[in-house]
């Protein structure tokens, strides 16, 4: 019987799985290493990490004009300083990589000058800052594409539902498939914002392959309907991610790049037929490049799993040797219980950093946290994004 490269791609990612299980068993923790908690410093790669907590990356709409982003968007992330690492809300690189009204872009010069502004205030606090590299693929709208053109994708499979825009709610178009020439052409598009987030003044750079965006449409079985060398199996899904990959270690070396992937969100209409192993094939592929972190998007109860493991958080520790963010649900205590374990090295947080600028000090204190604001996520303007307040006043 002939294998099909989606055979192959199972195989692979079993045999990934139980190799890295069996090499990477748990271990019984030292006094010193079950000491370990929130306040703990972390090296990650040339960095020093006051702290374990990381600011994940939120896309908020506050973009200045030609999506740079300004004055504002200083205050939000200086006021976030004391993150042990913020990542920045995903970054278009290039004009047809948006998405949606008032994100920025890290393509032009002013939207260079506009981050380096940033950056440069982010680190006069005492910050680390990497900058999320973003591509939306297919979930965009002639409206805001350059000319108003037609959004790309892997495949040309509209997305259900609908995007927001400036003229309100509507509904997803069909895209364009990208040709086996143009996909080369998004991946210089990602190298080259990788190279304008250094000249900006950036400590690295994270790669958003998440959420179904266009890595995730690349990556998963739903959207990807191609029979090239981007299509089929797993290997070739994982194809797009790892050339992305590549070309951003190539400007900054593999210490200062991360990965963030959710295995099984289905937002954006995305799904897989089994993601545990079409993760695990993923992984095993970023493994090589010896990366400055993966930062994992964990399962909710409730995202559907077709078939095979559910890759929660301990199916990736088992089969990444290298740094490992987890993030979704966490509290105080589940984090400190994550860290004690093993089974994360840093944990992100998104709503409760944005309504909690001060969260590190706020849990070393025991302090209550401010409520995030949800109608103001995506409304514009300074309510909602810089004026929550910090225990200090």
């Amino acid at each position: 019987m002939t294998s099909t490269p989606l055979d192959l791609g199972h195989a692979l990612a079993k045999i990934w799985y139980l190799a890295r299980a069996n090499r990477l068993p748990f271990i019984t923790m030292t006094k010193n290493e079950q000491a370990i908690d929130v306040f703990s410093s972390f090296k990650l790669g040339p960095l020093h990490l006051p702290n374990r907590l990381v600011m994940a990356p939120m896309t908020r709409n506050r973009a200045g004009p030609g999506d740079v982003p300004g004055r504002v968007s200083a205050t939000y992330y200086v006021q976030r300083a004391s993150a042990g690492l913020i990542v920045t809300e995903g970054t278009q690189v290039s004009a047809q990589g948006q998405g949606y009204a008032r994100t920025p872009g890290i393509y032009n010069e002013p939207q260079v000058a506009g981050w380096k502004t940033i950056t440069d205030a982010v680190h006069s606090a005492g910050g680390r800052i990497f900058l999320q590299l973003w591509h939306v693929g297919r979930i965009s709208h002639p409206s805001v594409q350059p000319g108003g053109g037609i959004p790309v994708a892997p495949s040309a499979l509209k997305p259900a539902g609908q995007i927001m825009t400036a003229q309100g709610m509507q509904d997803f178009v069909t895209p364009h498939a990208l040709t086996t020439t143009e996909v080369a052409g998004v991946v210089e598009e990602f190298r080259r914002g990788a190279a304008n987030a250094k000249r900006a003044g950036f400590d690295g750079v994270e790669l958003h392959g998440a959420n179904g965006y266009l890595i995730d449409q690349f990556l998963r079985d739903k959207t990807n309907q191609r029979t090239d060398r981007y299509g089929g199996g797993a290997l070739n899904r994982a194809r797009f991610l790892i050339e992305v990959t590549e070309a951003i270690v190539g400007e900054w070396g593999a210490e200062r790049v991360g990965v963030r992937l959710a295995p099984t969100n289905p937002f954006n209409d995305i799904a897989d037929g089994n993601p545990a192993a079409t993760f695990a094939v993923a992984v095993n592929e970023l493994s090589r490049f010896g990366l400055g972190y993966l930062h994992i998007v964990e399962p909710l109860p409730t995202d559907p799993i077709a078939a095979g493991e559910k890759p929660d958080i301990k199916f990736f520790r088992r089969i990444w040797r290298g740094t490992l963010i987890g993030n979704k649900g966490y509290d105080l205590s589940r984090v400190n219980a994550a860290l004690r374990d093993g089974t994360v090295d840093l944990v992100s947080f998104a709503a409760l950093f944005l309504a909690n600028p001060d969260l590190p000090e706020r849990f070393r204190r025991g302090a209550a946290l401010n409520t995030p604001d949800r109608p103001t996520f995506y409304a514009g303007g300074e309510k909602g994004y810089i004026d929550y307040p910090t225990l200090e006043g």
